[in-house]
């Protein structure tokens, strides 16, 4: 609710301004899938949802979003194990920052820290049958097969 919180807070001084950016962190989950946990998967594809839902009411009213939609990130939530969040790599803080800061300047929507989550999503979008199955395979090979 976080994010909802902060527009309610912050969208009408921009309106009244006719200017602000505001920037959404969810995770390449909210685009994708999250594999072993399910609150965690559908608050992010809520988070994605609301970046949408902003960028198109206020868009063109001076208010500007972006959604930052990482997959794994070295911080202090970021624990050993598993994880199909780093089988693209775990970024830095640092590295994450700039990629932010760049997109920012330009504008962009969709902040992709891990370039090949665009292209998931693009298999998603393809052949949704196909990515599923896909998907179980990942699970079965991060996490050992099928839960219970």
């Amino acid at each position: 609710m976080s994010h909802v919180f902060a527009a309610r807070a912050l969208v009408p001084g921009m309106l009244a301004r006719g200017s602000g950016y505001l920037i959404n962190t969810a995770s390449a989950a909210g685009l994708l899938a999250s594999l072993n946990s399910m609150p965690y998967g559908v608050t992010k594809n809520a988070a994605v949802a609301l970046a949408e839902h902003l960028a198109i009411q206020y868009g063109d009213r001076g208010i500007r979003v972006s959604v930052l939609c990482p997959q794994s990130v070295q911080t202090g939530m970021t624990t050993p194990g598993p994880s199909a969040a780093r089988v693209d790599g775990v970024l830095q803080p640092g590295e994450v920052a700039r990629m932010v800061i760049e997109a920012m300047a330009e504008e962009r929507f969709l902040i992709l820290s891990h370039p090949q989550v665009q292209e998931y999503m693009q298999r998603k979008a393809t052949n949704r049958e196909r990515w599923l199955s896909g998907m179980r395979r990942l699970r079965d090979r991060i996490y050992g097969g099928a839960p219970t």
